[in-house]
């Protein structure tokens, strides 16, 4: 069973270009329906990535989640993470 604890702070890895696209920071979960829309990934913030806006996080949808690993997750993004909506 996967549970938030189990994606939350897990590194993520897009398999587009083998980059790593930072650490989970939060999820997106649609309430209605029970069942995770995305994952957030943090913008870049401030000294010491604590000062900066909610706005500049990504969201990766959960239909681009490819696999959750024990350490990484997956993603098939393109290179650029200004297009992920």
């Amino acid at each position: 069973m996967l549970n938030t604890e189990n994606i939350k702070n897990k590194e993520v890895i897009n398999i587009y270009d083998g980059k790593s696209l930072g650490y989970v920071y939060d999820i997106e979960i649609n309430l209605k329906e029970g069942r995770i829309e995305g994952i957030v990934l943090p913008g870049e913030r401030g000294l010491f990535h604590i000062f900066g806006k909610e706005e500049d996080d990504f969201v990766i949808k959960w239909k681009n989640v490819k696999t959750v690993g024990e350490d990484v997750i997956l993603v098939d993004v393109p290179a650029s993470l200004e297009t992920i909506e």
